[in-house]
């Protein structure tokens, strides 16, 4: 009842106020305060963004909600600022006291569904920016496609979880094999809905998913180089080091607002992983008892060096590690994890992150500097460029 209710009364204001309000008097910038919307293309925030890199992008953009505030201007003026996510990006709207929906964005609220319809802008300061916009709340059928994410991540994230269950189907080890198949089927329906992290790479819906499948693809094409690696611990490792994310970075069911979860404060995801993984070897081994009483190394061994992977992961105690990689495998998922954690925060960079020159992007934490575009691959010339004598 609650949102039908936000949902009709969003559509009252639009509409009452577009009719009460003089549509010749022109608003703050000069323009007219209010845009009968056209048909617009309808884009992800991280489509708008790329496009507007190259000038204004008239679009439409299905969000929620994520966060609602009043605020008052330098002239005590009050303003409305909204922030808006999709399955993969945010963008802040801020609703002056004179725009027309000023009242209807007002009483939205955290997690509401709607439609964004106008035209963005990257400002130079401030991001990703609309002008001459309209709001209307999202059909049911809407939120739901919505929240499926984009057909390509879709797809994608699809395809990283088959990897998952596959790769940890193939592990050799009966005790790792196990333990993962235990995980995956307690816990795979959370899985498949964290974040990788709550701002820095992958931090999206699914992106845990999306970040573990890379490291195990990594993983795979690394370990026939060192042989004396323990492939299957390093690939059940990899699974593990963030399971308490679960926790610490997990989206609702329903949308894409992270909340904040005692446990996780509390105990990080370091710590809540070393229980998880305890409390699943517990169950996993006292069921298997007897078939796993001869196994060579033993399984106590290998429950230990399971544990040290999760522990040592972030590679330093000032990281948050309780201990330092101190095998092989540990520092071997410390890289690869950095690695991949790091390629992403390049490429999200070069989209969201404020040019400086030409090339040149601000800096994104915690990467050490400023982002400079990456040479473009080689490309063999035409035999039409040779002929014409092109070439030094």
């Amino acid at each position: 009842m609650r949102c039908d209710w936000r949902c009709q009364t969003v559509n009252y204001l639009i509409t009452f106020i577009g009719r009460a309000i003089d549509l010749n008097r022109p608003g703050v910038s000069g323009e007219p305060p209010y845009l009968v919307t056209k048909t617009m293309d309808l884009m992800t925030l991280t489509e708008i963004r790329r496009a507007a890199q190259n000038g204004a992008v008239s679009a439409r953009v299905h969000v929620q909600v994520e966060a609602a505030a009043p605020k008052l201007t330098r002239e005590q003026q009050p303003y409305c600022e909204l922030v808006l996510a999709d399955a993969c990006d945010r963008m802040t709207l801020r609703v002056w006291s004179d725009h027309p929906a000023y009242k209807a964005c007002s009483a939205l609220a955290t997690e509401d569904f709607i439609e964004l319809s106008g035209e963005f802008h990257r400002h130079s300061q401030y991001g990703l920016e609309a002008r001459k916009w309209t709001v209307r709340p999202l059909t049911n059928e809407e939120k739901n496609e919505l929240l499926q994410g984009p057909a390509e991540l879709r797809t994608k994230q699809a395809a990283d979880w088959e990897l998952i269950v596959s790769t940890t189907r193939a592990i050799a080890d009966p005790r790792l094999r196990a333990l993962c198949d235990a995980f995956l089927r307690e816990w795979g329906d959370r899985f498949r809905r964290t974040a990788a992290a709550r701002n820095y790479h992958h931090a999206r819906r699914g992106g845990l998913v999306e970040h573990t499948a890379q490291m195990m693809r990594i993983a795979l094409e690394i370990a026939p180089l060192y042989p004396q690696l323990n492939v299957d611990l390093l690939l059940a490792g990899i699974l593990f080091h963030d399971c308490g994310k679960l926790w610490e970075n997990q989206l609702p069911e329903n949308g894409f607002v992270m909340g904040y979860d005692e446990r996780g404060e509390l105990m990080g995801h370091i710590s809540i992983g070393l229980e998880l993984v305890n409390s699943l070897w517990r169950k996993t081994f006292s069921e298997n008892a007897g078939a796993w009483k001869d196994l060579s190394p033993g399984s106590e061994d290998v429950r230990l060096h399971l544990l040290h992977l999760i522990g040592a992961h972030h590679g330093e105690p000032e990281f948050g590690s309780p201990v330092s990689p101190k095998t092989p495998e540990a520092m071997t998922l410390h890289y690869i994890d950095n690695l991949d954690a790091r390629l992403e925060m390049f490429a999200a960079g070069y989209t969201t992150a404020k040019p400086l020159a030409a090339r040149i992007f601000d800096r994104v934490r915690p990467l050490p500097g400023n982002l400079v575009k990456s040479l473009d691959k080689f490309q063999q010339p035409s035999s039409a460029a040779k002929k014409d004598g092109h070439l030094l």
